[in-house]
């Protein structure tokens, strides 16, 4: 009996990685641009962890963590979402005692049972912003370029930014007591989901996708129209700052975040390229988040992007593919020899060069080098060992070019 893979964690086959491949260090040309340096944490932490970030009434910790005891009996956690564990790092290593302000990133695997769907797995992964230490809206406006500087970087348009503000500790409490109180009048038509939780995290019953719990709270109070003096300048620097760097946006008064330690700036860049699940990057502030896990009192604000979305989106054509630049034809013990060292030469210098390795005919190993996507191909027999000589031929047009073999390295170096 064969064993299959677990359902929603897929595995990632060698000719789709040269997107992963090129997505991933787009990401890290760009990011670094904006002085921005990459974290790797572990994918295991302890439950408490995302317990106490993400908040208890959350669908993650409610629903969707991968949570087990190991073999001392202490709960652990593959991780949901990498913010949390970024935070974790930066108390324990003491980060913020070198530098107050880090800038962040980090690419990687996430974990959460959830029904699998297009672009939703329950393995999946991230590429993760977190700029630590800056309260100033102008940071908000950087890493929302930063967002928007991407994308036009890897060629996918058909996104928009909204945005939103979730006020602060200090305002949050009056308009979360105002939104219970409606949503207690408009019971009847809300999701079993949402009349469970609407309690306990009235927000999310906004976030709703439910039809009927999106007809129901139409006209809810908006959190921006609650905002406290503080959070309302806030959040019109940010808007300020986004009209000078000319970045589109629209404020979407109805979005909110999954996880608790979001505060004031909120944002999402959707597409109506993916049905339901139209999200491709989200994030926010999360001023209070490390203190609550036992660190420094520091803003900080960040996000994430879902890279099997991305990969869903991408235009194939601006990925260059990994195709050699040369496969060597050869005939005889003799050439088959002679074109094994080339390949190796060719190879430490940087050259990507394949061959036949099973003693094909020169048909087949011409029909191999065409399947592979060769630029060019050399043909080594009998003839060509003695003259030192062999042709040359780009594979697109079909033209040959004489050329010595003691030469072919500096050619195509």
């Amino acid at each position: 009996m064969s064993i299959s893979g677990i359902k929603g964690m897929n595995d990632v086959l060698p000719d789709a990685v040269g997107v992963w491949q090129f997505l991933e260090r787009s990401a890290r040309e760009v990011f670094g641009t904006y002085g921005f340096a990459e974290i790797r944490t572990p994918v295991l932490e302890k439950t408490e962890l995302f317990c106490r970030s993400i908040g208890e009434t959350t669908d993650i910790v409610e629903k969707e963590m991968y949570t087990f005891a190991d073999k001392s009996g202490n709960s652990m956690t593959l991780r949901p979402e990498g913010t949390a564990p970024v935070m974790r790092s930066i108390i324990q290593n003491r980060l913020a005692a070198q530098d107050p302000v880090a800038k962040l990133f980090y690419i990687g695997p996430m974990f959460r049972y959830e029904r699998p769907q297009k672009g939703r797995y329950r393995q999946f992964y991230q590429i993760g912003v977190e700029a630590i230490g800056v309260e100033d809206p102008k940071i908000d406006a950087q890493i929302l370029m930063m967002l928007h500087h991407f994308f036009n970087r890897i060629g996918i348009n058909a996104v928009s930014l909204e945005i939103n503000s979730l006020g602060c500790p200090a305002c949050r409490p009056d308009y979360r007591r105002q939104l219970i109180q409606y949503l207690e009048q408009r019971l009847e038509p809300l999701c079993s989901e949402c009349q469970r939780r609407y309690q306990t995290n009235p927000l999310r019953v906004l976030d709703c996708k439910v039809e009927s719990c999106r007809a129901a709270t139409t006209d809810a109070p908006a959190v921006v129209e609650h905002l406290c003096g503080e959070c309302d300048q806030h959040f019109s620097q940010v808007r300020h700052y986004l009209d000078l760097l000319k970045v589109p946006y629209t404020v979407n008064v109805r979005m909110v975040r999954g996880l608790d330690y979001y505060v004031r700036t909120t944002f999402e860049l959707v597409t109506d390229q993916l049905g339901s699940q139209n999200a491709v990057a989200a994030g926010g502030r999360y001023d209070g988040l490390i203190e609550s896990l036992g660190g420094p009192a520091l803003p900080g604000i960040g996000f994430a992007i879902g890279l099997e979305r991305l990969v869903l989106m991408l235009d194939q054509d601006v990925v260059s593919t990994a195709a050699p630049e040369l496969f060597i034809a050869a005939l005889g013990d003799a050439a088959v020899e002679q074109a094994f060292i080339l390949m190796s030469q060719l190879q430490v210098q940087g050259v990507r060069a394949d061959m036949d390795f099973q003693g094909k005919s020169l048909k087949a190993q011409m029909r191999r080098a065409d399947k592979l996507g060769a630029v060019h191909t050399l043909i080594i027999g009998d003839d060509e060992l003695r003259s030192g000589q062999a042709q040359l031929k780009k594979m697109a047009d079909g033209s040959q070019t004489s050329v010595r073999l003691d030469a072919l390295l500096d050619l195509l170096t």
